[in-house]
């Protein structure tokens, strides 16, 4: 099989993602993981704000522990929700807000794209970018 994360490919879903922060005129972490949860590649806009170098990372990791996008997590970890408080006992580790995306190709997870900085809703657009941009990258 391919490398898919190659770092050509890699450096396009950055791309795509920074076009499309540039087209809502914020700055963001992006960050690519794979399924064993490293860093494949992670980009830091100069006008990001810090705490989503520390974000982006989690919203990836999250997205893989959990096998779906961080948006779709608040449901279940609400006061009554079947996985009430479990972002309290992974240590502030899992984030629950949109930005974060599992990458599955032929149905298997094969990692996650997180990214932060601006609103959730932009944050969930240009993930959704990256993504697009990486599953086209690895046909």
């Amino acid at each position: 099989m391919d490398n898919l994360f190659d770092r050509h490919k890699m450096e396009k879903v950055i791309d795509a993602a920074v076009a499309r922060a540039d087209e809502l005129k914020v700055g963001v972490s992006i960050c690519l993981m794979d399924q064993a949860t490293n860093v494949q590649m992670f980009y830091h806009m100069p006008n990001a704000n810090l705490v989503s170098s520390t974000l982006a990372p989690k919203k990836a990791w999250s997205a893989i522990a959990m096998k779906e996008p961080t948006k779709d997590i608040s449901k279940d970890i609400q006061p009554g929700a079947p996985l009430y408080q479990m972002e309290t006992m992974l240590d502030g580790k899992l984030v629950s807000f949109p930005g974060g995306i599992p990458l599955v190709l032929d149905g298997t997870p094969i990692g996650a794209i997180g990214v932060s900085g601006g609103l959730i809703e932009e944050d969930q657009s240009i993930c959704e970018a990256a993504v697009a941009s990486f599953m086209k990258e690895s046909k």
